[in-house]
């Protein structure tokens, strides 16, 4: 679980960042030299949790910047990816993360119907051949990268998606790491 204390510690500093510009830094700011590795335990969840707002913290920051088709794609693609990542999906699940999708604050920016039919063209594409709708998948999520932060949130979306039940799967992990490589960011930043 070290992933979630790492990205979890970056996200904080991330904050404190922004808290210190716009001058509100009232966010019980635990100083550099507490590191989440040594608070484990009963706070994991907590700390996921923590960590889910966080990211769709950042995302909502950047929700003014993400109205391209690029970042509509491609996050519909990685949500696809990470949502099939060990190999299947099922509808139970397909429907909870469609309905992730159509309530994230960010993706309120496009209709929800778009959303769901490039989603659910991946996943079915995903399905009928993983190595393929991981190929397709991929090529999608790489059209984000021409703007550092679509690309950013591309993978912030996943995670967001990905996270949303409370486990972090290694196969979700690799989803992220390949992504980033697509996307020519460093898997590190996200703690993958």
């Amino acid at each position: 679980m070290a992933m979630w204390d790492r990205v979890k510690d970056q996200a904080k500093a991330l904050q404190q960042s922004q808290a210190a510009r716009s001058g509100g830094g009232q966010h019980g700011n635990p100083g550099p030299g507490q590191s989440g590795g040594r608070a484990r335990g009963s706070s994991s969840g907590g700390s996921k949790a923590q960590l889910l707002g966080l990211l769709k913290s950042q995302l909502a920051s950047a929700k003014t910047e993400l109205k391209s088709g690029a970042y509509r794609d491609a996050s519909m693609a990685m949500c696809a990816l990470v949502a099939a990542a060990d190999g299947y999906v099922e509808p139970a699940e397909r429907q909870r993360v469609e309905e992730l999708i159509v309530s994230n604050e960010v993706l309120q920016n496009f209709p929800p119907d778009q959303l769901r039919k490039r989603f659910n063209e991946h996943v079915d594409q995903l399905m009928a051949n993983f190595e393929t709708g991981k190929a397709r998948a991929l090529q999608e999520i790489a059209k984000a990268s021409k703007k550092p932060v679509e690309a950013r949130a591309v993978v912030q979306t996943g995670m967001v998606v990905a996270g949303a039940d409370g486990t972090f799967e290694a196969s979700e992990q690799q989803a992220v790491r390949e992504a980033c490589a697509a996307l020519g960011i460093s898997p590190t930043e996200f703690g993958v």
